[in-house]
Protein backbone atom coordinates (compact mmCIF):
# COMPACT_ATOMS: atom_id res chain seq x y z
CA UNK A 1 0.00 0.00 0.00
CA UNK A 2 3.32 2.00 -0.18
CA UNK A 3 4.42 1.71 -2.69
CA UNK A 4 4.66 4.34 -5.47
CA UNK A 5 1.67 3.97 -7.83
CA UNK A 6 -0.30 1.81 -5.38
CA UNK A 7 -3.22 3.97 -5.46
CA UNK A 8 -3.29 4.66 -9.13
CA UNK A 9 -5.27 2.45 -10.25
CA UNK A 10 -8.57 2.78 -7.62
CA UNK A 11 -10.70 -0.29 -8.23
CA UNK A 12 -7.65 -2.34 -7.96
CA UNK A 13 -6.69 -0.51 -4.65
CA UNK A 14 -9.78 -0.82 -2.87
CA UNK A 15 -9.84 -4.43 -3.83
CA UNK A 16 -6.07 -5.15 -2.50
CA UNK A 17 -7.45 -3.09 0.71
CA UNK A 18 -10.21 -5.02 1.08
CA UNK A 19 -8.10 -8.35 1.02
CA UNK A 20 -6.06 -6.67 3.70
CA UNK A 21 -8.91 -6.24 5.71
CA UNK A 22 -10.30 -9.84 5.46
CA UNK A 23 -6.80 -10.83 6.36
CA UNK A 24 -5.73 -9.05 9.58
CA UNK A 25 -9.41 -9.75 11.12
CA UNK A 26 -8.38 -13.11 10.95
CA UNK A 27 -5.10 -12.61 12.21
CA UNK A 28 -6.76 -10.87 14.97
CA UNK A 29 -9.35 -13.65 15.45
CA UNK A 30 -6.32 -16.19 16.16
CA UNK A 31 -4.33 -13.63 17.96
CA UNK A 32 -7.27 -13.05 20.72
CA UNK A 33 -7.93 -17.14 21.33
CA UNK A 34 -4.38 -17.40 21.45
CA UNK A 35 -3.82 -14.46 24.29
CA UNK A 36 -6.98 -15.33 25.91
CA UNK A 37 -6.31 -19.36 26.12
CA UNK A 38 -2.33 -18.18 27.42
CA UNK A 39 -4.01 -15.82 29.95
CA UNK A 40 -6.60 -18.78 31.19
CA UNK A 41 -3.82 -21.23 31.67
CA UNK A 42 -1.79 -18.48 33.75
CA UNK A 43 -4.35 -18.18 35.83
CA UNK A 44 -5.01 -21.65 36.36
CA UNK A 45 -1.51 -22.44 37.04
CA UNK A 46 -1.39 -19.87 39.53
CA UNK A 47 -4.34 -21.97 41.01
CA UNK A 48 -2.93 -24.69 41.36
CA UNK A 49 -0.01 -23.13 43.30
CA UNK A 50 -2.54 -21.30 45.71
CA UNK A 51 -6.58 -21.03 46.02
CA UNK A 52 -7.55 -17.67 45.89
CA UNK A 53 -11.14 -16.84 45.29
CA UNK A 54 -10.11 -13.42 43.19
CA UNK A 55 -8.06 -15.12 40.97
CA UNK A 56 -10.96 -17.94 40.91
CA UNK A 57 -13.40 -14.72 40.00
CA UNK A 58 -11.06 -13.98 37.38
CA UNK A 59 -10.70 -17.29 35.80
CA UNK A 60 -14.83 -17.88 35.60
CA UNK A 61 -15.15 -14.28 34.03
CA UNK A 62 -12.84 -15.16 31.39
CA UNK A 63 -13.94 -18.69 30.21
CA UNK A 64 -17.35 -17.47 29.01
CA UNK A 65 -15.13 -15.01 26.43
CA UNK A 66 -12.48 -17.50 25.52
CA UNK A 67 -15.47 -19.67 24.74
CA UNK A 68 -17.00 -17.16 22.50
CA UNK A 69 -13.86 -16.58 20.35
CA UNK A 70 -13.20 -20.42 19.87
CA UNK A 71 -16.66 -20.49 18.27
CA UNK A 72 -16.61 -17.53 15.94
CA UNK A 73 -13.19 -19.31 15.01
CA UNK A 74 -14.85 -22.31 14.60
CA UNK A 75 -17.55 -20.53 12.46
CA UNK A 76 -15.38 -18.94 10.29
CA UNK A 77 -13.49 -21.90 9.03
CA UNK A 78 -16.57 -23.50 8.06
CA UNK A 79 -16.39 -21.22 5.13
CA UNK A 80 -15.50 -22.51 1.96
CA UNK A 81 -17.12 -21.42 -0.84
CA UNK A 82 -15.95 -19.19 -3.72
CA UNK A 83 -17.62 -15.90 -2.74
CA UNK A 84 -17.99 -17.13 0.76
CA UNK A 85 -15.68 -14.64 1.86
CA UNK A 86 -17.42 -11.55 0.05
CA UNK A 87 -19.56 -8.99 0.32
CA UNK A 88 -23.51 -10.00 -0.06
CA UNK A 89 -27.01 -8.44 -1.57
CA UNK A 90 -29.99 -9.33 0.23
CA UNK A 91 -33.38 -8.66 -0.55
CA UNK A 92 -36.72 -9.58 0.96
CA UNK A 93 -40.13 -10.20 -1.10
CA UNK A 94 -43.35 -9.61 0.80
CA UNK A 95 -45.71 -12.86 0.28
CA UNK A 96 -49.26 -12.68 0.02
CA UNK A 97 -51.22 -10.77 2.74
CA UNK A 98 -51.00 -7.31 1.96
CA UNK A 99 -50.09 -5.00 4.72
CA UNK A 100 -49.53 -8.00 7.65
CA UNK A 101 -46.55 -9.14 5.09
CA UNK A 102 -45.62 -6.12 4.07
CA UNK A 103 -44.89 -5.49 7.81
CA UNK A 104 -43.21 -8.47 8.40
CA UNK A 105 -40.86 -7.73 5.60
CA UNK A 106 -40.28 -4.42 7.13
CA UNK A 107 -39.30 -6.20 10.31
CA UNK A 108 -36.97 -8.85 8.28
CA UNK A 109 -35.12 -5.98 6.77
CA UNK A 110 -34.52 -4.62 10.73
CA UNK A 111 -33.62 -7.62 11.55
CA UNK A 112 -30.57 -8.27 8.94
CA UNK A 113 -29.94 -4.51 9.43
CA UNK A 114 -29.45 -5.22 13.08
CA UNK A 115 -27.52 -8.35 12.56
CA UNK A 116 -25.19 -6.81 10.04
CA UNK A 117 -24.32 -3.38 12.31
CA UNK A 118 -23.55 -6.15 15.18
CA UNK A 119 -20.99 -7.73 12.87
CA UNK A 120 -19.26 -4.56 12.07
CA UNK A 121 -20.40 -4.56 8.49
CA UNK A 122 -21.46 -1.69 6.30
CA UNK A 123 -25.25 -1.57 5.14
CA UNK A 124 -26.21 0.18 1.59
CA UNK A 125 -29.45 0.61 0.94
CA UNK A 126 -29.88 -0.21 -2.77
CA UNK A 127 -33.51 -0.58 -3.47
CA UNK A 128 -36.55 0.28 -1.09
CA UNK A 129 -40.10 0.23 -2.13
CA UNK A 130 -42.51 1.20 0.53
CA UNK A 131 -45.70 -0.35 1.32
CA UNK A 132 -49.22 0.89 0.77
CA UNK A 133 -50.04 1.31 4.56
CA UNK A 134 -47.21 0.15 6.63
CA UNK A 135 -44.21 -2.03 6.04
CA UNK A 136 -42.55 -2.39 2.49
CA UNK A 137 -43.27 -4.11 -1.00
CA UNK A 138 -39.06 -4.75 -1.83
CA UNK A 139 -36.22 -4.04 -0.25
CA UNK A 140 -32.55 -4.87 -1.42
CA UNK A 141 -29.33 -3.99 0.99
CA UNK A 142 -25.65 -3.79 0.06
CA UNK A 143 -23.70 -6.31 3.18
CA UNK A 144 -20.04 -5.21 2.78
CA UNK A 145 -17.99 -7.12 5.32
CA UNK A 146 -15.89 -9.92 5.66
CA UNK A 147 -17.35 -13.39 4.99
CA UNK A 148 -20.99 -11.81 4.54
CA UNK A 149 -22.29 -14.10 1.99
CA UNK A 150 -20.76 -16.84 3.67
CA UNK A 151 -22.97 -15.89 6.81
CA UNK A 152 -26.19 -14.63 5.16
CA UNK A 153 -26.63 -17.59 2.50
CA UNK A 154 -28.20 -19.66 5.01
CA UNK A 155 -30.80 -17.03 5.71
CA UNK A 156 -32.08 -17.77 1.76
CA UNK A 157 -35.47 -19.03 1.84
CA UNK A 158 -39.38 -18.29 3.36
CA UNK A 159 -39.40 -16.59 6.67
CA UNK A 160 -43.16 -17.47 8.65
CA UNK A 161 -44.52 -15.85 11.21
CA UNK A 162 -46.93 -16.40 13.72
CA UNK A 163 -48.88 -13.28 15.51
CA UNK A 164 -51.48 -11.55 16.95
CA UNK A 165 -51.81 -8.78 13.93
CA UNK A 166 -51.89 -5.05 15.07
CA UNK A 167 -53.91 -4.70 11.90
CA UNK A 168 -56.60 -6.91 12.77
CA UNK A 169 -59.15 -4.82 15.18
CA UNK A 170 -60.31 -8.40 15.75
CA UNK A 171 -56.91 -8.99 17.64
CA UNK A 172 -57.07 -12.48 15.49
CA UNK A 173 -53.72 -14.97 14.78
CA UNK A 174 -52.21 -14.17 11.19
CA UNK A 175 -49.40 -16.37 9.47
CA UNK A 176 -47.24 -14.12 7.22
CA UNK A 177 -44.57 -15.28 4.83
CA UNK A 178 -41.50 -13.26 3.17
CA UNK A 179 -38.86 -14.95 1.03
CA UNK A 180 -35.24 -13.51 1.64
CA UNK A 181 -32.74 -13.69 -1.30
CA UNK A 182 -29.04 -13.83 -0.64
CA UNK A 183 -26.40 -12.93 -3.33
CA UNK A 184 -22.97 -12.58 -3.44
CA UNK A 185 -21.69 -9.42 -4.81
CA UNK A 186 -19.94 -10.22 -8.12
CA UNK A 187 -17.25 -7.44 -9.21
CA UNK A 188 -17.02 -8.11 -13.00
CA UNK A 189 -16.78 -11.93 -13.03
CA UNK A 190 -15.43 -12.88 -16.04
CA UNK A 191 -17.42 -16.09 -16.07
CA UNK A 192 -21.03 -13.72 -15.84
CA UNK A 193 -20.61 -12.58 -18.87
CA UNK A 194 -23.12 -10.07 -20.14
CA UNK A 195 -23.73 -8.66 -23.64
CA UNK A 196 -25.14 -5.03 -23.59
CA UNK A 197 -27.13 -5.66 -26.59
CA UNK A 198 -29.30 -8.16 -24.32
CA UNK A 199 -30.17 -5.47 -21.80
CA UNK A 200 -32.84 -3.04 -21.78
CA UNK A 201 -32.56 0.84 -19.30
CA UNK A 202 -34.97 2.07 -18.42
CA UNK A 203 -35.01 5.34 -16.06
CA UNK A 204 -37.96 6.87 -14.09
CA UNK A 205 -38.68 8.69 -11.21
CA UNK A 206 -37.55 7.34 -7.81
CA UNK A 207 -39.97 6.86 -4.97
CA UNK A 208 -40.36 6.46 -1.18
CA UNK A 209 -37.79 6.84 1.27
CA UNK A 210 -33.98 9.11 0.32
CA UNK A 211 -35.24 12.86 0.33
CA UNK A 212 -36.73 15.59 -1.34
CA UNK A 213 -33.82 15.03 -4.14
CA UNK A 214 -34.96 11.38 -5.00
CA UNK A 215 -38.11 12.46 -6.18
CA UNK A 216 -37.28 14.96 -8.46
CA UNK A 217 -35.26 13.47 -11.19
CA UNK A 218 -35.53 10.27 -13.28
CA UNK A 219 -32.80 8.91 -11.53
CA UNK A 220 -34.13 5.31 -10.63
CA UNK A 221 -32.61 2.91 -12.89
CA UNK A 222 -34.29 -0.63 -14.34
CA UNK A 223 -33.06 -3.23 -16.34
CA UNK A 224 -34.21 -6.19 -18.03
CA UNK A 225 -31.86 -9.35 -19.33
CA UNK A 226 -33.87 -9.98 -22.23
CA UNK A 227 -32.47 -13.83 -22.66
CA UNK A 228 -32.85 -14.94 -19.01
CA UNK A 229 -36.51 -12.71 -18.25
CA UNK A 230 -34.35 -11.19 -14.91
CA UNK A 231 -35.23 -7.45 -13.95
CA UNK A 232 -33.25 -5.76 -11.51
CA UNK A 233 -33.80 -2.17 -9.88
CA UNK A 234 -32.25 0.35 -8.36
CA UNK A 235 -33.20 3.90 -7.13
CA UNK A 236 -30.85 4.60 -3.56
CA UNK A 237 -28.24 6.57 -5.10
CA UNK A 238 -28.91 10.34 -5.67
CA UNK A 239 -27.19 9.93 -9.80
CA UNK A 240 -28.41 7.69 -12.62
CA UNK A 241 -24.67 6.37 -12.81
CA UNK A 242 -24.71 5.16 -9.21
CA UNK A 243 -27.96 3.40 -9.64
CA UNK A 244 -27.08 1.34 -13.10
CA UNK A 245 -23.78 0.44 -11.32
CA UNK A 246 -25.26 -1.09 -8.50
CA UNK A 247 -28.41 -2.56 -10.69
CA UNK A 248 -25.47 -4.36 -12.22
CA UNK A 249 -24.10 -5.75 -9.04
CA UNK A 250 -27.36 -7.28 -8.62
CA UNK A 251 -28.01 -8.52 -12.09
CA UNK A 252 -24.39 -10.20 -12.40
CA UNK A 253 -25.24 -11.55 -8.69
CA UNK A 254 -28.73 -13.31 -9.98
CA UNK A 255 -26.81 -14.66 -13.04
CA UNK A 256 -24.36 -15.95 -11.34
CA UNK A 257 -26.77 -18.03 -9.15
CA UNK A 258 -29.32 -18.96 -12.34
CA UNK A 259 -25.77 -20.79 -13.71
CA UNK A 260 -25.03 -22.60 -10.02
CA UNK A 261 -28.42 -23.67 -9.65
CA UNK A 262 -28.45 -25.00 -13.54
CA UNK A 263 -25.37 -26.88 -12.64
CA UNK A 264 -26.76 -28.34 -9.42
CA UNK A 265 -29.96 -29.53 -11.48
CA UNK A 266 -27.95 -31.25 -13.33
CA UNK A 267 -25.46 -32.55 -10.74
CA UNK A 268 -28.74 -33.87 -9.55
CA UNK A 269 -30.09 -35.61 -12.53
CA UNK A 270 -26.75 -37.02 -12.60
CA UNK A 271 -27.15 -38.45 -9.71
CA UNK A 272 -30.87 -40.23 -9.52
CA UNK A 273 -31.80 -37.43 -7.36
CA UNK A 274 -34.38 -34.81 -7.01
CA UNK A 275 -33.98 -31.58 -5.33
CA UNK A 276 -36.77 -28.79 -4.66
CA UNK A 277 -34.85 -25.27 -5.36
CA UNK A 278 -38.03 -23.53 -5.53
CA UNK A 279 -38.88 -19.95 -4.23
CA UNK A 280 -41.04 -21.58 -1.47
CA UNK A 281 -38.65 -23.64 0.40
CA UNK A 282 -39.91 -22.32 4.01
CA UNK A 283 -36.66 -21.94 6.34
CA UNK A 284 -37.57 -20.95 9.74
CA UNK A 285 -40.58 -19.94 11.44
CA UNK A 286 -41.10 -17.31 13.97
CA UNK A 287 -43.83 -17.47 16.55
CA UNK A 288 -44.90 -15.13 18.76
CA UNK A 289 -48.29 -16.36 19.85
CA UNK A 290 -49.63 -18.70 21.76
CA UNK A 291 -45.90 -18.79 22.41
CA UNK A 292 -42.43 -17.56 21.59
CA UNK A 293 -40.52 -19.59 19.81
CA UNK A 294 -38.12 -19.39 16.58
CA UNK A 295 -37.13 -22.63 14.84
CA UNK A 296 -34.97 -23.06 11.93
CA UNK A 297 -36.58 -26.25 9.94
CA UNK A 298 -33.53 -27.67 8.23
CA UNK A 299 -30.74 -27.74 11.73
CA UNK A 300 -33.52 -27.85 14.12
CA UNK A 301 -32.15 -25.29 15.95
CA UNK A 302 -34.80 -23.03 18.48
CA UNK A 303 -34.58 -20.17 20.22
CA UNK A 304 -37.45 -18.94 22.92
CA UNK A 305 -36.49 -15.40 22.97
CA UNK A 306 -37.45 -14.12 19.87
CA UNK A 307 -37.16 -10.30 20.81
CA UNK A 308 -33.47 -11.28 20.68
CA UNK A 309 -33.46 -13.16 17.53
CA UNK A 310 -35.78 -9.82 15.66
CA UNK A 311 -32.76 -7.43 17.78
CA UNK A 312 -30.13 -9.24 15.22
CA UNK A 313 -29.02 -12.59 16.99
CA UNK A 314 -28.84 -14.93 14.60
CA UNK A 315 -25.61 -16.33 15.19
CA UNK A 316 -27.33 -19.81 16.99
CA UNK A 317 -29.37 -19.95 13.20
CA UNK A 318 -26.34 -19.00 10.80
CA UNK A 319 -24.27 -22.02 13.12
CA UNK A 320 -26.58 -24.67 13.16
CA UNK A 321 -26.96 -24.13 8.84
CA UNK A 322 -23.24 -24.11 8.59
CA UNK A 323 -22.59 -27.58 10.42
CA UNK A 324 -25.03 -29.54 8.69
CA UNK A 325 -22.88 -29.08 5.32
Amino acid sequence: MLEQGFWDNQELAQQTTKEISGVKRIIQQWTGVRDLHEEALTLVELLDEAADVGLQAELDTLLPGLQRAVDELELASLLSGEYDGGNAILTIHPGAGGTESQDWASMLLRMYTRWAEDQDYTVEVLDYQPGDEAGLKDATLLIQGTNAYGYLRSEKGVHRLVRISPFDSSGRRHTSFSSVEVLPEIEDDVTVAINPDDLRIDTYRASGAGGQHVNKTDSAIRITHLPSGIVVQCQSERSQHSNREAALKILRARLLERQMEEQRAKMDSLKGQQRDIAWGSQIRSYVFCPYTLVKDHRSNVEVGNVNAVMDGDLDPFIEGFLKLK
